[in-house]
């Protein structure tokens, strides 16, 4: 079912790139759907929404104004849980916040010895859209791991778009933007949901930066109105990848697999290990469980597809790949998971030791689990706090710092040839 690639064999190397590749490249036809999407937004605005809606969701309203959900709605949708649905999602909350609170960023400043202040000013956003896909699909911990950071970090309105289709709305995901704050819903998607929080209509107000994940046509809304807005990122396909010294439970690592293969036909599921008869023994485990699965052919078609099953020289060899392949999330299930750690470089997120279940980290553990795909946790990080933050540079020059100063800038701005950069600090020199 899965790949078979051992790292001491000749043509690893190419194995496990082509095993990587993914064509990120934009549908033609997508993006064109969603140029005019977008456009039609820009032009029409509230008119569009209500046209675009009544299209792909089968929600037919006559005003805008009945796309947003009153906060009374919000609470309604909370109260109708059961109890242990909403203590899990008021847990699952409050350890979000908690390990956010931690990332806030503060302001600071320097005197330097001539009385020049120097310093960075930390500022929250004015206000964000955070995207959440809706309809059957109920995706509370993406409303918990989008609007809590935005929340802890000050910004003033969080705004939320999320799908109705037929005018079907799911109580958790509604519950769960009651318990993170957030101050607007609107039950509108796709990519004319995009478009509305970048540019604003008559009803839904333009955001500065928007947040949270979609199909193909918000992936293409969201890069092209990327440089109006912020945007978090175009995810790619979910990702696993398991460093394992094989002796952990293989129907643990059987389902860890499982754990991300179930989300889509493209997601990929990686084990490195050393120990040749603990892969074999995961792979009986692989067969044996999987008819058990309720999304067997989805993750049988991920395992197939883009899964595998590696055997490497010894776990300083597994650590080297994973820093290569930087997965999205990656388990290190080993005896000292601690001491493997200064060897690993790239990853969205760690879950060390045995018992940290990739499925922890999506759910309630804490972290962010909006992480980097793709091989892009190279140079990216999970979402936090700091994403609806900035920084502003402060500079306060004294009369003796500018004569220092003013001497350095009027030699560089001459040698630039900019004369006028040069006199504005001339002027102040006092000799």
């Amino acid at each position: 079912m899965m790949h078979m690639l051992d790292s001491r064999q000749p043509g690893f190397d190419a194995a496990l790139r082509q095993l990587l590749a993914f064509e990120t490249a934009q549908d033609p036809a997508v993006d064109a759907a969603v140029a005019d999407i977008i456009a039609s937004v820009q032009s029409r605005g509230d008119a569009a929404l209500i046209d675009y809606t009544a299209r792909f969701d089968r929600l037919s309203v006559t005003d805008a104004s009945q796309l947003e959900l009153s906060q009374a709605e919000l609470d309604a949708a909370l109260h109708r849980l059961p109890a242990d649905t909403r203590a899990a999602l008021e847990a699952a909350a409050e350890r979000v916040r908690r390990y956010h609170e931690r990332q806030l960023m503060q302001s600071w400043s320097y005197v330097e010895e001539d009385g020049t202040r120097l310093g960075q000013q930390v500022t929250a956003l004015d206000r964000v859209g955070i995207y959440v896909p809706g309809g059957k699909a109920a995706y509370p911990s993406s409303v918990l791991m989008n609007a809590i950071p935005a929340k802890v970090a000050g910004v003033g309105e969080i705004i939320m778009v999320v799908p109705t289709p037929g005018g079907e709305r799911n109580d958790i995901v509604l519950a769960a933007a009651r318990i993170a704050g957030v101050d607007r819903v609107f039950t509108v998607g796709g990519a004319q949901a995009v478009a509305a929080l970048a540019y604003g209509t008559q009803t839904i107000p333009a955001v500065d930066k928007i947040t949270g994940p979609g199909n193909a046509y918000v992936a293409a809304a969201k890069r092209r109105v990327f440089g109006v807005v912020g945007i978090d990122m175009v995810a790619g396909p979910s990702e696993i990848l398991v460093i394992c010294d094989g002796q952990t439970d293989p129907d643990w690592i059987a389902m860890d697999l499982f754990s991300q293969a179930e989300h889509d036909e493209i997601a990929q599921a990686i084990l490195l290990c050393p120990d040749a008869e603990f892969i074999a023994r995961v792979r009986a485990s692989i067969e044996r469980l999987l008819p058990e699965m309720p999304r067997q052919d989805i993750i049988r078609a991920s395992l197939s597809g883009r899964g595998a099953l590696i055997q490497v020289a010894d776990l300083d060899e597994a650590c080297q790949i994973a820093n290569y392949i930087a997965p999205e999330h990656l388990e290190l299930s080993v005896a000292e998971p601690a001491a493997w750690l200064p060897k690993l470089k790239h990853a969205g997120a760690i879950f060390m030791g045995r018992f940290a279940s990739e499925s922890l980290g999506d759910y309630c553990a804490g972290p962010n689990h909006v992480l980097p795909t793709s091989r892009t946790a190279r140079f990216a990080s999970p979402l936090g706090v700091y994403d609806f933050q900035k920084r502003t540079s402060l500079i306060e020059v004294s009369a003796v710092g500018a004569q220092t100063l003013g001497r350095i800038a009027s030699t560089l701005a001459h040698g630039e040839g900019l004369t006028a950069h040069a006199r504005s600090a001339e002027f102040r020199l006092q000799d």
